[in-house]
């Protein structure tokens, strides 16, 4: 472990909260994923990024959900980001709009290309009754 106990606590809670993990499984789940070194480097990085300070964790979850979408080709981490800023407080239409907006500045190919991803995660994240088309019987 780090030598900073409470930033190694707080990347291991970002990542088991984000991963929808234990804290106790999230090392490993990451070293088996990506190499020691890279885990540790990931946990120590999320232990001093998700801490509320100047910003809310649903303002960071909209600013790394943007990033990615600029980034373009991370579907991947994009997918649980957006349920972890609906988790943070974020809503549908925040989030749906934030890709919209997002199409003007990094093009229309990488935003639509999230929008799929953002929209998947939003039906996921609906209850069951409210996933049956219109007019079905439920």
């Amino acid at each position: 472990m780090p030598e900073d106990g409470d930033r190694w606590s707080r990347g291991l809670a970002a990542y088991a909260s984000q991963l929808g993990l234990p804290e106790a499984e999230v090392f490993e789940h990451l070293r088996t994923s990506f190499g020691e070194r890279m885990a540790t480097e990931a946990i120590s990085a999320a232990g001093g990024a998700w801490r509320e300070d100047g910003l809310s964790l649903r303002d960071r979850s909209l600013a790394v959900v943007a990033a990615l979408v600029a980034q373009g080709d991370s579907e991947a981490r994009l997918r649980p980001h957006t349920r972890w800023a609906l988790a943070h407080g974020a809503t549908a239409e925040e989030l749906e709009a934030l890709v919209a907006l997002l199409a003007v500045y990094v093009g229309y190919p990488r935003a639509s290309v999230a929008m799929e991803v953002v929209r998947d995660v939003l039906r996921e994240a609906r209850p069951a009754d409210d996933r049956a088309p219109r007019g079905s019987k439920r």
